[in-house]
């Protein structure tokens, strides 16, 4: 990323959380009595802001455990866990059979939180609300529609007058949880994308003209924020806390739906029964007021661990996201667990040993 691009990115983090990113201590310990237990993690960057958040606070309430997570990408976090170089890893793309398969240790799928992955614009002259069909945002990210004044966005929004302005679609460069919640969903919901790009943490974009890539949601956002005409993918927290505007979206009841904490309890309500491996993909929800695009995320974590400080830490790590951390999930823009999932991940994370 520019110089630019990697300031922006460090203040949007910061302006989530109202602190630094770090999650640990540069304090020395002076003996063994001080010794810590330590909790490597690494993964998405989509909740990235919230677990922060949550590994900071519950430090304080366990000043005896040290919890560090670097936001390296989904993709990147699920490897890592499979080589055995962090306790935790973290991804808004489930684990794969044969990535679970690669796990030694075996691991435990815990959804932790659910957001909304949104698309973030920069339109100068455009409208205050910009609402975009199932046939438009798919057109976009598809290149097949390459200016801001096409019919077929004109037509989502009669009351406005739009820009001839060429259209940047930014994406991401990493292998990323985000871009899997939007090819899963895109390709529910269009038949094309689904037979020529499919579902995956790393996309074979189209032949898009102003195609931009950048690594992260904050890269991603900071990458709209900067060009005049561009659109990207980003999860909500990220959007809303820089106010950056977001398109409101045609859902499946072919209602415009904006971004908001009521629409994206409403999408995670029309979910199914959930599954035994906790694994619950929201492709396209039903009902009138559920936002289009979301997703739990999950917490990646071994079923054995080495010793008993480090199974007992993660226990009490997960035990505070499901209880008291959850308080936090809405006023930094994500969704919080219902209930019965809460039920679910405490029952599963029981396993860990």
């Amino acid at each position: 990323m520019s110089r630019f691009l990697s300031a922006f990115a460090v203040a949007i983090v910061g302006s989530l959380l109202g602190c630094s990113q770090s999650t640990t201590s540069s304090s020395p310990t002076s003996d063994a009595s001080t010794a810590k237990t330590k909790l490597q993690g690494s993964g998405a960057s989509f909740p990235a802001p919230l677990y922060l958040r949550w590994f900071r606070d519950f430090q304080k309430d366990s000043p005896n455990v040290l919890v560090d997570y670097q936001a390296k990408g989904s993709g990147a976090g699920i490897q890592d866990l499979i080589n055995e170089t962090v306790d935790f890893a973290a991804s808004d793309a489930a684990m794969t059979t044969d990535e679970i398969a690669q796990v030694k240790r075996g691991v435990l799928l815990l959804p932790l939180t659910a957001g909304k992955v949104v698309l973030a614009y920069n339109l100068p002259g455009g409208p205050n609300e910009l609402r975009l069909s199932r046939d438009a945002y798919c057109g976009i990210l598809m290149g097949q529609i390459a200016r801001w004044n096409d019919p077929r966005i004109a037509a989502c929004n009669p009351d406005s007058t739009l820009p001839d302005r060429p259209i940047t679609v930014v994406v991401r460069s990493d292998s990323s949880g985000t871009t899997h919640v939007l090819s899963t969903h895109l390709s529910e919901i269009n038949a094309i994308w689904k037979s020529q790009y499919g579902v995956n943490k790393s996309i074979n974009w189209p032949a898009v003209s102003n195609l931009v890539k950048a690594p992260k949601n904050d890269g991603v956002l900071a990458m709209v924020k900067q060009t005049p005409g561009a659109i990207g993918y980003v999860e909500y927290s990220f959007a809303v806390q820089t106010k950056q505007p977001m398109a409101t979206l045609e859902n499946r009841e072919g209602n415009y739906v904006p971004p908001n904490a009521q629409s994206g309890l409403a999408a995670l309500a029309s979910a199914q029964e959930i599954p035994e491996d906790l694994i619950l993909w929201i492709a396209d929800p039903t009902g009138s007021d559920s936002y289009p695009i979301v997703t739990y995320t999950w917490l990646l974590c071994y079923r054995k661990y080495d010793n008993a400080n480090q199974s007992q830490a993660i226990k009490n790590l997960v035990e505070y996201c499901i209880s008291q951390g959850q308080s936090a999930s809405e006023p930094i823009g994500y969704i919080p667990l219902p209930s019965p999932m809460v039920e679910r991940v405490r029952a599963a994370a029981a396993q860990i040993e």
